[in-house]
C-alpha cells in the first residue's frame, strides 16, 4: 500500500482531481463511486490517493490539480522488488542512540494512509528483530550496546475484509554516552622506548579520549612543562577533533633534530581530568644502531663463490649432468619434429692411417643402436641400391637430426663437390654435425683430413676416438658423442647386444 498526499494550496477551493498517467490519462476524485474505485484497486480521500496494492503495472506519473496549472503537482511513482537494494536503500531509517539513556524506537509514517480515510483500518505495528517477534513498541529505558542492530516495523491496514502491509527497515546505532565517558591517553599505551637516529626529525604522538573541555593533553621533559614555541630545538603542538565517540586530543612531541643529549632525558605526556585523577605514560629515547654491512658483504661474497662454484661443476661435469638428466630423471624429446633417425653414420677418408677398422665401426654402431637406442641412418644398410650416392646421401641428412662423420683408412668415395652439398644441407636445415676424430683437433686441421672436409668439420663438434681406450662403455668417448646426439623421444627397452661388442 502507497498513499500520495497533494499540498495544500491557498486560495484554490476547486475540487481537487488526481489523474494517473501510466497509460492513458485516467481522472480519479472522489465523485467515483466506492466499487469503482474498489474495482481501480485505489481510494480517493481528501487530498490523499491510496493505492493499496503496489505493482509493476501501477509505476508510472500521477499528478494532483484544482483545475488550474499552477495548482498541479507530479508525482513519479517507482516500483521495486523487495529483496532489490534499491527498496532496502528506499526503505531503510536510522536512529542513533546514546548508552545508558532512554531509548524508542519509530516507525516511519512515509505514504501512509490519513487515520480517517474511509474503511481503511489501522490494526497496528508489528516489530521484528532478526526474525524475532518483539512487543508492539521498541523502547529501552536504558539503551546498551548489544541492543544495536536491524529492526523491522509492518504497519497493518483492514480494508473490506482484505489486509495491506507497509514495511520498514530501522537500524538502531548504540554510541557511547560522551558525559558518562572516562577520559583516558590512548597512544601510547604504556611506557615505551623509541629508537631513533642521531640528526634526524622525530614526530611522537600521544592522543587522547576526553569528555570533558576542562581536560587538557600537554608533554614533559622530566618534571618541566615543554612549550609550544615550534622555534625551540623540542616543543610539541597540539589538536583537539570532535568525532562520533567523544572528542579526541592529540600532543604531538617534536624534535628538529634528534641531539645525544636527548637520548639521557625522559618525557612524559600527561593527561590532566577534571573529574578523574591524572594519567601520564613516559617515553624515553635510545639510538638506533647502526646497519651493519659486514653480514651483507659476506653474504654477497658467499653468493658470488658459490655461483662460481656452481658454474665450475657445470662447466667440468656438464656432460654428466646431461646424460644424468636423460637416463635417469627421464628427460626426454616431447614433441615430434618429423625426423625418421636420431643419426646419420657417413664415413670420411682419413689421410693417416688412424682411421677406425670395420671391427670398430661395426662396435660403434651396434653400441649406438642396441645398447643406447638411437635409431640410425646406414649408407650401406638404409639406402635402396642404385640410387645416385648425391641424392642417397641428402636423403639420409632430411631424415636424421644429427650427421656423424666417422674416420676410415679406406677411400669411401666421398668428392669435394659432395662435400659441398653436405654442408650446405647442413645449414639449410640446421642439421647438428658430430665429427670423429683419432687426432686432436689441431692434429685435424694440420692436414690429415682433405681441405673440403676440414671445411666442412669447422661447423661441427669434435669427439675423439682413442682406440681400445675408447672400446669400453663407460669411457669419455661414448660419455661425449652421446652428450653431442640428440636427447632420445622416450625410453626405450634395450636388448642385450652381441656377445662381440
Amino acid at each position: 500500500m502507497v498513499a500520495l498526499k497533494c499540498p495544500y494550496y491557498r486560495g484554490h477551493d476547486a475540487e481537487l482531481t488526481w489523474t494517473s498517467h501510466t497509460g492513458q490519462a485516467l481522472d480519479l476524485n472522489s465523485n467515483m463511486s466506492s466499487a469503482q474505485q474498489r474495482q481501480m484497486g485505489v481510494l480517493v480521500h481528501g487530498r490523499s490517493l491510496v493505492i493499496l496494492s503496489v505493482s509493476a503495472n501501477r509505476q508510472g506519473n500521477y499528478s494532483c490539480s484544482h483545475g488550474t496549472p499552477r495548482s498541479q503537482t507530479w508525482f513519479k511513482l517507482m516500483v521495486y522488488p523487495m529483496q532489490s537494494r534499491e527498496y532496502e536503500r528506499k526503505t531503510t531509517f536510522s536512529t542513533t542512540c546514546y548508552t545508558q539513556e532512554s531509548c524508542t524506537l519509530y516507525c516511519p509514517d512515509v505514504n501512509t494512509p490519513d487515520v480517517a480515510t474511509p474503511n481503511i483500518t489501522s490494526n497496528g505495528i508489528i516489530w521484528q528483530k532478526e526474525g524475532k517477534l518483539l512487543v508492539n513498541n521498541v523502547s529501552f529505558p536504558s539503551v546498551e550496546e548489544h541492543d544495536h542492530g536491524i529492526y523491522t516495523c509492518t504497519r497493518s491496514y483492514l480494508y473490506h475484509d482484505h489486509i495491506y502491509n507497509m514495511t520498514f527497515t530501522v537500524v538502531l546505532d548504540v554510541r557511547p554516552n560522551i558525559i558518562s565517558g572516562k577520559s583516558e591517553i590512548l597512544l601510547p599505551q604504556k611506557d615505551e622506548v623509541f629508537h631513533v637516529a642521531l640528526d634526524t626529525t622525530v614526530v611522537i604522538n600521544c592522543t587522547a579520549a576526553v569528555y570533558s573541555e576542562f581536560d587538557d593533553l600537554f608533554w614533559l621533559s622530566g618534571t618541566s612543562f615543554l612549550e609550544k614555541n615550534n622555534s625551540l630545538p623540542v616543543f610539541y603542538n597540539y589538536t583537539r577533533e570532535n568525532t562520533a565517540d567523544g572528542v579526541k586530543m592529540t600532543a604531538s612531541l617534536v624534535f628538529r633534530k634528534v641531539l645525544k643529549e636527548d637520548l639521557s632525558k625522559s618525557y612524559t605526556c600527561k593527561l590532566e581530568s577534571e573529574d578523574q585523577p591524572s594519567s601520564f605514560v613516559t617515553i624515553s629515547l635510545d639510538q638506533k644502531a647502526r646497519p651493519s654491512y659486514a653480514s651483507l658483504a659476506a653474504g654477497i661474497v658467499c653468493t658470488v663463490m658459490a655461483m662460481v662454484l656452481m658454474t665450475v661443476i657445470y662447466v667440468k661435469f656438464k656432460i654428466n649432468i646431461t646424460l644424468l638428466l636423460r637416463d635417469t630423471l627421464g628427460c626426454h624429446r616431447n614433441a615430434s619434429d618429423g625426423k625418421s633417425y636420431d643419426a646419420f653414420l657417413m664415413c670420411y677418408k682419413n689421410n693417416t692411417d688412424a682411421g677406425l677398422n670395420e671391427e670398430d665401426r661395426d662396435l660403434l654402431e651396434k653400441v649406438l643402436e642396441e645398447k643406447f637406442g638411437y635409431s640410425l641412418c646406414l649408407y650401406d644398410r638404409d639406402v635402396p641400391p642404385g640410387k645416385a650416392v648425391a641424392d642417397a646421401v641428402l636423403d639420409c641428412i632430411m631424415q636424421s637430426r644429427t650427421v656423424v662423420l666417422v674416420p676410415t683408412s679406406a677411400d669411401p668415395g666421398l668428392e669435394s663437390g659432395l662435400l659441398s652439398v653436405i654442408h650446405s644441407a647442413l645449414v639449410e636445415r640446421e642439421t647438428r654435425l658430430v665429427f670423429i676424430t683419432t687426432e686432436s683437433k689441431e692434429e685435424l686441421k694440420s692436414g690429415s683430413v682433405s681441405e673440403a672436409l676440414q671445411f666442412l668439420s669447422d661447423a661441427g663438434d669434435y669427439v675423439t676416438w682413442r682406440g681400445k681406450r675408447s672400446m669400453s662403455l663407460s669411457s669419455f668417448f661414448w660419455k661425449q658423442l652421446r652428450y653431442h646426439l640428440p636427447a632420445l623421444k622416450h625410453t626405450r627397452k634395450i636388448s642385450p647386444i652381441s656377445q662381440r661388442v
